[in-house]
This record gives structure tokens, C-alpha cells and sequence, in this order.
């Protein structure tokens, strides 16, 4: 992969592409979308404009992870991929380091971001409000995947059981996680009895890395977070067993979808989407990092289907979505 300045990229890239605009004044279906894009076929997700003056091509494209710890180790994780994804499509490739869920969202939104992978609560809102089109998510070799909510304390806060977290803090991460912050509201409301503001004091860490050395640091009482980042977390030694105590397991979710942004030329959606099916994982930086939990291929999957169980969350806690 070139080593080109970040910043000096994206500001090329963007001189050479052009901003998705509304989609055709002519009425067409589009559910939840946002009035930009269609959805003509019913998937749930953007169509691919048939305007071809609406279609992107860049020269160079911006590919970003979701924001579950520091970026830095994700950009070296992901290299291995990206010099594979520049083969397969003869783009120049970038990293771009987001900070944040939001953040992550409004680049794809603005056409700043061209691939990405979107956390699983991140997902319903980049599909809305971005024309994110998701079609694959990491899977193990026997085609298993996802990952559950875990609330976590530490051994020495006197917490031993959901309940005893009233009256205390618990941290959640951002209010568009799913393990994050949805899914733990849900079932705390829903199995406990119990909401933010009423129970407890709700506080929000930014990201699963913080919330999890928060606890460990005892900085937080508990924490509701995604297993799967605690597990990596664990293997690299970044936090050890002795200092985490987990109280409540989830059923398990869909992890993070990778897709891209609906208006790509179809050629160079259907090269992207080769990229991932043909990587060979083995003896990768990526194969080094998510086999920590298990991760060894991109699984083909659907928005509408793999997102359903998400999309019945978001409903329980009455979540729009909304597009400002």
C-alpha cells in the first residue's frame, strides 16, 4: 500500500469524486431510507443509481473500521486486506482512523468514506441515513459468528448480580453501540425492571476498550460491552481475567457488517465485494488479530435478515432513524 499523506489523499480524493445527490424526483419506495436513495427491490437497503451521473469512481478509496478501541491497531491489522483489496481493484487504498460511531456515519453520509465496517448498532443507522449497502460480516471456519453483550464488573465492586448495579453507575459506550448502550437498555428494561436515570447513573466511556479498562481500573462499577472486543483484549494482555468479573451474557448478535457506499459504479462495488470473498486469511495481520475470537473468513450475508433481531431492538427502545 502507498504510504501517501492521509490528509493529502482524502483532499484528492474528493476533488475527484463527485457528492451523491437526492435520488430521482419521481417517487420511489424507500421504507425507513432516507429521501436521498430507493429501494426498489426491498431489500432494506440503497439501490445503485441508474443515473450514471450519480455514480462515483474514484481513483483513490477510503476504507474505515469501526471505532471499538484504538484505530492504530486496527490500521495495522487491516493492512494485509487493504494491499489485497488495491490488487483486486487497482485503487489506491486509505485507512482513514475514525473516532467515533457518528463520525464513521457522516463520512459515508458526505462521500468522504467509500468501504467500511460498521458496528452492529452502527449498522441500521449507516443503512438509513448514509446508503450503506452491508454484505458480509467475519465468520469462524464452520461459518459461526457474532458475538454477545456481556455486563462486566470488577471482582472488588461488591457487585455480584444485575440487580446490585442499582443505585451505582454503569458505563455504557455510545448511544449508537448495540452491545453498547441498545441492547443492555432492552434487557435491562425488559428482564430487570430497570432504566438509566431512574436505577442507575448512567455514564458513556466512548468506545468498548474504555468501558472494559474502566472496570478493570475500577473507573466504572460495571460496564455493558461486546465480548468479542473483550476476548482480543484479553489475548494481547491488555487486561487479564483476574480483573473482570462478567455478571449477565446476551443472546448472541451479528457482529460488524462491511459493505460499501451505494453509489460506487457496480463494477467497482462487485470488484470490492470479490475482494473480500477471495482473501486468503491464512498467516494475514487480519488472521492474526480476529482469530482471538475466532474469526477466520467473510461470511456473505443480508441487511435484511443477518439485521432483524437489531432492527426489533432498536424498536423496543424507540429508536428512529431519523436522518438530520
Amino acid at each position: 500500500m502507498k504510504k501517501t499523506e492521509l490528509s493529502g489523499v482524502i483532499a484528492a480524493a474528493l476533488t475527484a469524486m463527485a457528492l451523491a445527490g437526492p435520488a430521482s424526483a419521481q417517487d420511489c419506495p424507500r421504507g425507513d431510507l432516507d429521501d436521498r436513495f430507493c429501494d426498489a427491490d426491498g431489500d432494506l437497503i440503497a439501490d445503485i443509481p441508474t443515473d450514471e451521473s450519480e455514480l462515483v469512481d474514484p481513483d483513490t478509496l477510503i476504507f474505515a473500521y469501526t471505532p471499538v478501541e484504538d484505530p492504530a491497531v486496527y490500521e495495522t491489522a487491516w493492512s494485509d486486506f487493504l494491499t489485497h483489496l488495491e490488487e483486486a481493484t487497482g485503487k489506491d487504498v486509505v485507512f482513514f482512523p475514525v473516532q467515533n460511531n457518528a463520525a464513521q456515519i457522516e463520512a459515508m453520509r458526505s462521500g468522504r468514506l467509500h468501504i467500511a465496517g460498521f458496528n452492529t448498532g452502527s449498522n441500521p443507522l449507516a443503512v438509513n441515513c448514509a446508503g450503506f449497502r452491508p454484505f458480509t460480516i467475519m465468520a469462524g471456519e464452520d461459518g459461526s459468528f457474532g458475538y454477545e453483550m456481556e455486563i462486566i464488573t470488577h471482582p472488588e465492586s461488591g457487585i455480584t448480580e444485575v440487580a446490585d448495579i442499582a443505585g451505582g453507575q454503569l458505563a455504557f459506550t455510545s448511544e449508537t453501540s448495540n452491545s453498547g448502550f441498545k441492547a443492555p437498555s432492552a434487557i435491562l428494561a425488559s428482564e430487570f425492571g430497570m432504566t438509566a436515570g431512574d436505577d442507575f447513573e448512567p455514564v458513556f466511556s466512548g468506545k468498548h476498550d474504555n468501558s472494559i479498562l474502566g472496570v478493570a481500573n475500577q473507573d466504572y462499577p460495571a460496564a455493558a460491552i461486546a465480548n468479542s472486543v473483550k476476548q482480543r483484549m484479553l489475548e494481547r494482555e491488555v487486561v487479564s481475567d483476574d480483573q473482570l468479573v462478567t455478571i449477565y451474557t446476551s443472546q448472541t448478535f451479528p457482529t460488524t457488517g462491511y459493505g460499501t457506499a451505494h453509489n460506487l459504479t457496480p463494477e467497482l462495488q462487485q470488484a470490492i465485494r470479490d475482494a473480500f470473498f477471495s482473501f486468503e486469511w491464512e498467516g494475514t495481520s487480519l488472521e492474526e488479530e480476529f482469530s482471538k475470537n475466532g474469526e477466520a473468513q467473510f461470511l456473505e450475508m443480508t441487511y435484511q435478515e443477518f439485521w432483524d433481531v437489531i432492527r426489533k431492538i432498536d424498536a423496543a427502545n424507540g429508536v428512529s432513524y431519523a436522518c438530520e
